[in-house]
């Protein structure tokens, strides 16, 4: 798998460097990152966003602005990335985004993955609206758990 620059792929696209590090950083790019930090593009996702831009290729409808077809909607909360993977089992079905370098999972009906086409590679947004937050932290030693529960 050959790995590019950001701009390379930039160029390659026939869009503007700046777009295309808006796209990565919003999610709507998957790339590589070196040791070092920087984003590399691999050819599949390039031919993937050049399959895109074509059109002769089958019609795919942008994801709209959230300002623009969203703007009654009360929740804020507007994760935009891509589905990384669709699985339909009976009457639920589980939707995989991917925004940025963070994965989240929806479970929702399988007549709404159908409503709405969600496929893998499609840019989607997640609409969070919740009353409750969970907060975790990583695994403790049994040391400072020992510290804490004498407290």
């Amino acid at each position: 798998m050959a790995l590019v620059t950001v701009r390379t792929a930039a160029e390659r696209l026939g869009v503007a460097y700046s777009t295309l590090k808006r796209w990565v950083h919003t999610g709507h790019v998957r790339t590589t990152r070196t040791e070092g930090g920087h984003h590399r593009v691999s050819e599949a996702e390039i031919d993937r966003l050049m399959a895109r831009q074509q059109p002769d290729g089958p019609k795919r409808t942008r994801t709209p602005d959230p300002d623009e077809s969203l703007v009654g909607l009360s929740a804020r909360n507007r994760l935009h990335g891509f589905i990384d993977e669709v699985r339909i089992d009976g009457l639920l079905a589980q939707v995989r985004l991917r925004v940025g370098d963070q994965s989240l999972t929806a479970v929702i009906t399988a007549d709404a993955v159908r409503a709405l086409r969600l496929r893998r590679g499609d840019d989607a947004m997640a609409i969070i609206k919740s009353t409750e937050v969970m907060i975790a932290t990583s695994r403790v030693s049994t040391a400072s758990a020992k510290r804490r529960s004498r407290k």
